[in-house]
């Protein structure tokens, strides 16, 4: 499965079904099969198949260099698979580029935006994501200013940072520069979060 540098061992909290009717609850939200990454001849991932399903919490430890980053970066749309397909809720999802993925990253280093504050960071992909409208013309339209608004402060308090909005993300410590992170990932609901 991973690559001869370490094992990953995989922990699972799964969420308890409220009600045997909900058949949606004990299937697999990502289904990993037979994925294969190669870069420059090496073996990263070989031949990995994985289920996980909805309401699980599942994490992956191993060494540096044994393919954590990398099946993250596969199920985010960020890498390409040598081999094998990866689906979400049944949906083949290898080919489809990551912006259109319902998976949120938040990456070691955060990626937050220098130049924008804590408000306008976690808003960014509010204002580029499209949602179902019947009455709009092509079915979809974006946020407006004062959805984006609830949201975004929604997601700040979540993550304790309410009274940050207006901060520049450089005068943040580490800890709330995560934060902001989380919440800019959680803002736009995934499906699936991946924390790196």
């Amino acid at each position: 499965m991973f690559n001869k540098k370490g094992a990953v061992t995989l922990n699972v909290a799964a969420e308890k079904p409220a009600s045997s009717a909900s058949s949606k609850k004990n299937e697999n939200i990502i289904e990993i099969k037979g994925i294969t990454k190669v870069f420059d001849g090496v073996t990263v991932l070989d031949n990995l198949s994985l289920g996980i399903k909805r309401g699980q919490f599942v994490t992956l430890l191993g060494p540096s260099g044994c393919g954590k980053t990398t099946l993250l970066r596969l199920i985010a749309g960020f890498e390409t698979p040598t081999e094998g397909e990866i689906f979400i809720e049944g949906t083949p999802i290898t080919s489809i580029p990551p912006y259109k993925r319902p998976v949120n990253t938040v990456f070691q280093k955060y990626a937050l935006f220098p130049h924008l504050n804590v408000f306008k960071n976690v808003a960014f992909g509010l204002k580029l994501k499209e949602i179902p409208d019947a009455s709009a013309k092509k079915g979809v339209r974006k946020y407006t200013k004062a959805e984006i608004a609830e949201k975004v402060n929604r997601a700040l308090k979540l993550v304790g940072l309410e009274d940050y909005g207006h901060r520049d993300v450089n005068s943040l410590s580490g800890g709330q520069q995560q934060r902001v992170a989380i919440a800019r990932a959680i803002v736009c609901e995934p499906k699936v979060l991946l924390l790196d």
